[in-house]
C-alpha cells in the first residue's frame, strides 16, 4: 500500500519550484493516536508530504525514467502544529540538480503561519541498480498517472506552468 501525504499541487514549474496542498481531517487513522485529546499532524508526515513533493518535482525533471529516492534528510525544523480543520501548504524549490542527485528546500506553513522547513537530498538509481540491488519497487511511470489525477500535466493553466 503507498500513502500519499499531498492532496493536490497548486503550482509545479518543471525543475524548478512546486507547490502542493494537504488538508488535515480528522478522517485520518492516525490523528487519534497522535497525542490523544489533542491530534496534531505528525512532523514526520509532513516531512514526507514534502518529500513527495519534491521526489515528483525531481521525477518529472528527469522524465519519470529512473527511481528517485530519499537519500537523506539533512534539515528538519518545525516551530509549529497542524491541526484538524487546517491546510498545510509545502513549498518545494529544487536548490541543484544533477546526473545522480538532486537537493530540494522545503517550507511547509499553516495559513500564515510558519510550520516547519526540510533539506532533502534525492539520489537516482537507474533501473540496471536496483535490479542489482534486489529492490522491487514501483516504477516511475507509475507516478505520471497520479499527477495526471492531481493536476499537473493535462491543464494549460499559467498557475501549472511547466517551463
Amino acid at each position: 500500500m503507498r500513502w500519499f501525504w499531498i492532496d493536490r499541487f497548486t503550482e509545479f514549474v518543471s525543475g524548478s519550484h512546486a507547490t502542493a496542498v494537504k488538508g488535515v481531517s480528522l478522517a485520518e487513522d492516525h490523528l487519534h493516536d497522535h497525542h490523544v485529546g489533542y491530534p496534531i499532524m505528525p512532523n514526520s508526515l509532513c516531512c514526507e508530504g514534502m518529500a513527495q513533493a519534491g521526489g515528483l518535482l525531481i521525477s518529472e525533471h528527469y522524465g519519470f525514467g529512473e527511481l528517485v529516492v530519499l537519500a537523506k534528510l539533512s534539515k528538519a525544523k518545525f516551530v509549529g502544529r497542524a491541526r484538524p480543520g487546517e491546510t498545510l501548504t509545502y513549498k518545494v524549490t529544487a536548490d541543484w540538480i544533477r546526473n545522480d542527485s538532486a537537493q530540494v528546500s522545503g517550507v511547509a506553513t499553516v495559513g500564515d503561519r510558519p510550520h516547519g522547513e526540510v533539506q532533502i537530498l534525492f539520489a537516482r538509481m537507474g533501473e540496471e541498480m536496483a535490479q542489482q540491488m534486489g529492490a522491487k519497487l514501483f516504477r516511475p511511470t507509475d507516478l505520471r498517472h497520479w499527477l495526471n489525477l492531481v493536476g499537473v500535466f493535462g491543464l494549460a493553466s499559467s498557475r501549472m506552468g511547466r517551463g
